[in-house]
């Protein structure tokens, strides 16, 4: 699956995003809006991820919802 699918369906995949990073809050999800940016800045500060950490993990979730 690519980026823009969940760009363009934020509101369907915020289920399955929280699903997979249950640190999120609601309200990380409505601030990240669907950009894939915001979601790895989230995932840095609520993880204490890398950015190349964050991103590797947003890949993987990526391939897995295909």
């Amino acid at each position: 699956m690519n980026w823009d699918r969940v760009e363009g369906n934020w509101k369907q995949f915020q289920g399955n995003v929280q699903k997979q990073w249950g640190k999120l809050t609601d309200d990380d999800l409505t601030v990240i809006e669907g950009r894939r940016t915001e979601l790895a800045g989230r995932l840095q500060k609520r993880y204490g991820y890398a950015k190349d950490q964050a991103e590797k993990e947003i890949d993987a979730w990526l391939k897995g919802s295909s």
